[in-house]
């Protein structure tokens, strides 16, 4: 065979593979190059709290005219109530409970990201792409330490991060570490900071050859909140300071996220770049005595709450000229669909040899399907929840029941998103069918995770606290039987 033949057989094998890499997501082969791909997570973020979403008072201008840009997802799910659960899920596909990241993870605490979790970044390297994390990271106990995998070890080429929250606040932090090395005192606020890094890794740092995935993963508007003075000068009308901290704190994230569109602007990367916003979980406070701590639009429960307040979350998807702009959607989505729906936009394979939970939203995205084809159901649970510890979504019907799958409530989303009304009593088959099928779930799950959640369960079921001395009281037991890396 000539040269030229063989050079025309190698192209047209690379055309079907990458026919066959995007089949049923709705766009086209002969359109498709691969996308840099952008994760921006806020954190403590309420359903409520944008305008977009409807907040009759928190200014978001960047983030609104971003969802006219793109599709708007009115049901979307963190995989967590808490922070360090939600992340791991969209790094690994998995529940938090099967990759281990199974709660809020305290300074000092043995829970982390496993090296054996094969993440997203990680993937996408191997694939060639240029990835960076900017901001909160909040994956390990052992922060910047040899003895638990950091962010380079999960796939980063350059990172800039955080354990846990901004030190001492969101003002001139002092904790951020770049690439192993500590920073010491930053001028100005997190998310500024943050989104000026990866901005800065944008144009300087990265190998313009290759498309980039980029984490951008802000500490607002979690507490302790601290605003600049031009954002809070937006409220002037506010008079509980409480209130008036936190709305202009979501709106200097919101300005943190314009700058880095504005960037992408300016690099003319925004029609081959994919963009997703969203939140790691439901907002802080009781929402009676700390009514200014965010908004779950109504829905009830918030953070480390398992009801809809708890862990539904903004959603919001761009990409020009394959997501519709100004699009909606009602369709079911999760953190842990981060993961296969990244990897197929890129045309890259999902590990076969694990369990994923997360499902590929393309072919909805890009409004080719109305459905998404799972194959494990939406699934929470969460030891420090307030109420009920588990939870699970088929369709419409939403189950929850106590950490020993005792006690239960049901309820149809579809009618009740307030989830006001328990069917159980009423809804008799269906609800035999969904505790089965939760029991079930359970039971799988817990088989595959790591041994600090026995470890831990042994020790009377209790997780740390928010704080060192939590974390110091589990630390040792915790470690001693791992056995995990």
């Amino acid at each position: 065979m000539s040269g030229v033949k063989k050079l025309v057989v190698m192209l047209m094998a690379l055309v079907s593979l990458t026919a066959e890499a995007w089949a049923g997501t709705g766009v086209s082969a002969s359109n498709v190059a691969a996308p840099n791909l952008i994760v921006f997570l806020a954190d403590d973020l309420g359903y409520g709290d944008l305008g977009c979403y409807g907040h009759p008072v928190i200014r978001t201008p960047h983030l609104d005219r971003f969802a006219s840009q793109g599709m708007r997802m009115t049901q979307c799910y963190s995989a967590s109530a808490v922070c360090s659960p939600a992340r791991s899920a969209i790094l690994t596909g998995r529940t938090p409970h099967r990759n281990g990241v199974f709660t809020w993870i305290a300074e000092g605490s043995p829970v982390h990201l496993r090296t054996s979790e094969v993440t997203l970044p990680e993937l996408l390297k191997q694939a060639g792409y240029e990835t960076c994390h900017s901001g909160k990271w909040h994956l390990n106990g052992l922060f910047n330490d040899a003895a638990q995998p950091q962010p380079g070890d999960h796939g980063y080429d350059w990172w800039l991060a955080t354990q846990n929250n901004a030190a001492p606040s969101h003002e001139n932090p002092e904790n951020f570490v770049r690439n192993g090395v500590p920073v010491g005192r930053m001028e100005g606020y997190s998310a500024g900071l943050v989104v000026s890094e990866a901005v800065r890794w944008l144009k300087e740092e990265r190998d313009r050859s290759k498309p980039f995935f980029l984490a951008v993963w802000t500490h607002e508007p979690h507490y302790p909140i601290k605003s600049a003075p031009e954002y809070r000068a937006q409220y002037p009308d506010l008079q509980d300071d409480v209130q008036r901290e936190h709305h202009a704190n979501v709106t200097q994230m919101d300005a943190a996220f314009g700058a880095l569109m504005a960037a992408l602007d300016e690099e003319r990367l925004v029609d081959e770049t994919l963009v997703v916003f969203t939140a790691d979980n439901g907002p802080e406070g009781d929402g009676i005595k700390s009514p200014g701590r965010g908004s779950t639009g109504g829905l009830r429960g918030r953070k480390r709450d398992m009801h809809e307040g708890g862990i539904r979350v903004p959603g919001i998807v761009r990409w020009p000229g394959r997501i519709p702009a100004g699009s909606e959607s009602a369709v079911p989505m999760i953190g842990s669909d981060v993961f296969p729906t990244m990897l197929s936009a890129a045309g890259v394979d999902v590990p076969g040899d694990r369990v994923l939970d997360g499902a590929n939203l393309l072919p909805v995205l890009t409004e080719a399907s109305r459905e998404v084809e799972r194959s494990q159901p939406l699934y929470w649970r969460l030891q420090m929840a307030p109420n009920a510890k588990i939870a699970m979504r088929v369709g419409d019907w939403k189950i929850l029941a106590d950490d020993k799958l005792e006690q239960f409530e049901l309820y149809n989303l579809r009618e009740d998103e307030r989830e006001t009304t328990d069917l159980k009593e009423r809804e008799l088959e269906r609800f035999a069918e969904l505790k089965s099928r939760l029991v079930a779930q359970t039971a799988a799950i817990e088989a595959e995770g790591p041994d600090w959640w026995k470890t831990w369960g042994a020790n009377g079921g209790q997780v740390p606290k928010e704080g060192k001395s939590g974390a110091k009281a589990t630390e040792k037991s915790g470690r001693k039987k791992s056995g995990v890396k």
